[in-house]
């Protein structure tokens, strides 16, 4: 079964997504922050991470430039976010997003892109 860690500090944003990917077969786990992200990655190794941008502690995209320079830290990243604007979008691309989702983020166009990342 493939992991996917969730990493939002909304717990509300954090269930909707597990629901949706557990739902579809896969495991969830869970980090509030970049912070607690980076420690969860340092114990066990995820399939795919969906993370948020504006966080307290580490933000987004803070955890992606991190994540990015650690080798072999490859798995693909989905960053989601209240953010439209094509600066985020840039941002997020610069610093190695395989995907960028504006939330709410459909339970549909949710599992399709995890499905085709997780290949």
């Amino acid at each position: 079964m493939k992991k996917i860690l969730v990493v939002d500090d909304s717990v509300t944003v954090r269930m909707y997504h597990r629901q949706i990917l557990e739902n579809a077969d896969y495991e969830v786990d869970e980090a509030e922050n970049g912070m607690e992200a980076l420690e969860k990655i340092s114990e066990c190794k995820y399939d795919m991470y969906l993370v948020d941008i504006n966080m307290p502690i580490l933000d987004g995209y803070s955890f992606l430039k991190r994540f990015r320079e650690n080798d072999g830290f490859d798995a693909p990243i989905i960053m989601v976010s209240t953010e439209a604007e094509e600066n985020d979008k840039l941002l997020a691309y610069e610093y190695g997003a395989n995907l960028y989702q504006v939330k709410p983020v459909g339970t549909d166009e949710l599992v399709i892109s995890a499905n085709l990342l997780t290949t």
